[in-house]
């Protein structure tokens, strides 16, 4: 593996949890490890790889930009990793009114949705 790979792994298992990635690893098969390694490499390497930008600012970026697209699942994971990335709670609730502001209120009340589930599991809400 290149240089890329190893940082992005580093990264990725920081971000999101060493076991997390070991088990998705662990679990991709001929068909879908590819995948994972040219993502690792291009995402967590060359995309988080670099000290441009912090990573609890690449974590809000995400949770918006995912928000944004709608992808819960992802938006969920990423919630988990920018709250082990030191976003607050106070914070998550500010990118989802600004993905309600420029995306709609449908969409805000899903990622409500997922950041309790994550907030609840976490015993950080009330």
């Amino acid at each position: 593996m290149d240089n890329k790979f190893e940082i992005g792994l580093e990264q990725r298992k920081a971000t999101l949890g060493a076991e997390y990635v070991q088990n998705t690893l662990d679990n991709a098969d001929d068909f879908t490890r590819p995948f994972q390694e040219a993502m690792t490499a291009w995402c967590w390497g060359f995309g988080w790889g670099d000290d441009a930008i912090d990573a609890k600012t690449r974590s809000m970026m995400n949770l918006a930009m995912i928000g944004a697209l709608g992808k819960m699942h992802e938006w969920e994971l990423h919630c988990r990793g920018a709250i082990s990335n030191g976003v607050t709670v106070e914070e998550i609730r500010a990118i989802i009114h600004v993905i309600g502001i420029y995306c709609g209120v449908p969409q805000s009340l899903e990622c409500f949705r997922a950041a309790r589930k994550v907030l609840d599991e976490k015993g950080m809400l009330d």
